[in-house]
């Protein structure tokens, strides 16, 4: 391990994450090279399933300059992940190797001891207790993480729930890198945000994977109250995963609205995030109705949904899952219900008829929002882990 801070200015360093959405993996590379840096390697692997398959390395310069280069063994997840420590096979030299899960972070520790980096930053961006069920594959897992947790030179996690729940599972003492917490941010200066006429549209965005625990079917079941009840309320959906198809039935169910447009409006999974804060800047309220379920691994996330939802300054009605809720509705942001429909209709209802309370909401959403634009987050975080801006 190395204990001396690596300065970013005139350095070169390496990314490694699943996936393409916005989180920190996304986040830090423009950071890095707005502070300096002379290089980053941006490594992307393949995340889910029903996503592309290719492993995208993207090297920018500090001149401004970019190449890209795909390689695609066409090999899916999950088996594309023991690919993952092996692709691209060579990578130069660099000053500072950030790994957002721990075959990422593997890769770095070899790369270390081979002399090539010179820092090891294990980012972890979930904790799930029995990631792959009992068995083989999730002890496999859980070694590598702990032996990442105690080899790299700093570890981080998106939440206090985490950092303790990861110590605790691995067994972590003295012998493990030091721990820190760089919760996820927004971008508020790129950020649209709602303003007061938004209240008036009556519209509630939903955004994140569309899977069971995320609770979309939960939000159609309340808006099929509501409109039943003869409410105008509206619904726009971003996402993709396996619910995708069942959720455009459901929207296609619902019909149309007396001017003709969809009561329902189904996006898919939208690439740009700079389209998915469009989107956002229009709603009025934003929903988060995750599972209580009390294994769904959000009970220690910092979903990265909400971060966007403040960064538009939008009112949240959401469950208490997420470890943010109870400081979210006390900071006045959030309104949190059960994860019951009709609860979740009646909390919607709150926000919608409630221009005085909208309001109170939208400006405490704006303030929350700068306690976590992208720059305060990452110049605090990475001083915490060893690299000085």
């Amino acid at each position: 391990m190395s204990d001396a801070p690596v300065a970013v200015d005139g350095s070169t360093f390496v990314i490694v994450s699943n996936g393409f959405a916005d989180g920190p993996a996304e986040a830090l590379r423009p950071f890095l090279l707005e502070r300096g840096a002379a290089r980053v390697v941006d490594v992307s692997h393949p995340l889910t399933a029903e996503g592309p398959t290719g492993h995208r390395i993207v090297t920018y310069e500090a001149s401004g300059a970019s190449r890209t280069r795909t390689i695609d063994p066409r090999l899916g997840p999950p088996w594309s992940f023991a690919l993952d420590p092996l692709l691209p096979p060579r990578l130069g030299r660099s000053d500072g190797w950030f790994g957002f899960n721990c075959l990422a972070t593997g890769r770095g520790l070899l790369e270390r001891r081979l002399g090539r980096t010179r820092r090891v930053v294990h980012w972890s961006v979930d904790f799930v207790p029995d990631r792959f069920g009992p068995g083989v594959l999730t002890r496999a897992y859980d070694s590598i993480d702990a032996l990442c947790c105690r080899r790299a030179d700093a570890r981080v996690d998106l939440s206090a729930a985490a950092l303790d729940a990861r110590a605790a599972a691995h067994g972590l003492g003295v012998d493990a890198a030091p721990g820190t917490v760089i919760p996820m941010g927004c971008w508020l200066e790129r950020t649209p945000r709602v303003d007061d006429a938004a209240f008036d549209a009556r519209r509630v965005v939903f955004l994140g994977h569309l899977v069971e625990r995320m609770g979309v079917d939960t939000l159609l079941d309340a808006v099929t109250t509501l409109r039943e009840a003869g409410d105008t309320v509206t619904v726009e959906v971003m996402g993709g995963g396996p619910l995708l198809d069942t959720v455009r039935r459901r929207a296609g169910a619902l019909g149309v609205t007396a001017e003709g447009g969809p009561v329902v409006t189904v996006h898919g999974f939208v690439e740009d995030h700079r389209d998915v804060e469009a989107i956002l800047a229009r709603a009025t309220v934003a929903a988060a109705p995750y599972s209580e379920d009390p294994s769904s691994f959000t009970r220690w996330a910092d979903p990265g949904k909400l971060k966007a939802y403040l960064g538009a300054g939008l009112p949240i009605v959401m469950t208490s899952t997420p470890p943010t809720a109870a400081e979210l509705a006390e900071a006045g942001a959030a309104l949190v219900v059960s994860d019951d429909a009709a609860d979740l209709a009646a909390g919607l209802v709150k926000v919608l008829d409630d221009r005085e309370r909208w309001r109170s909401m939208h400006r405490a959403a704006s303030a929350e929002a700068r306690r976590f634009d992208w720059p305060v987050v990452l110049e605090t975080g990475l001083r915490a882990v060893g690299f000085t801006c």
